[in-house]
């Protein structure tokens, strides 16, 4: 299984140019992606990915004007 970061529920972008993705399980914020530094950092793939839960999302009721809330 590759491990996709932008898919983890612990995943985070900053703002920081320096160190623009972060994991919030491993507290950490790199230049890296999360599973690049833990593989690097371990040798190992991350044993914390959990994958996001995506919210569906009612086309209808934004062609009316509604918004996402």
């Amino acid at each position: 299984m590759t491990i996709n970061c932008a898919k983890c529920d612990f995943y985070f972008v900053t703002h920081d140019p320096a160190r623009p993705w972060g994991c919030r399980k491993f507290g950490f914020k790199s230049h890296l992606l999360p599973n690049y530094q833990v593989k690097s950092a371990t040798g190992m793939e991350c044993a914390y990915y959990k994958l996001r839960k995506v919210r569906k999302i009612d086309r209808e009721k934004l062609k009316n004007g509604n918004t996402l809330s």
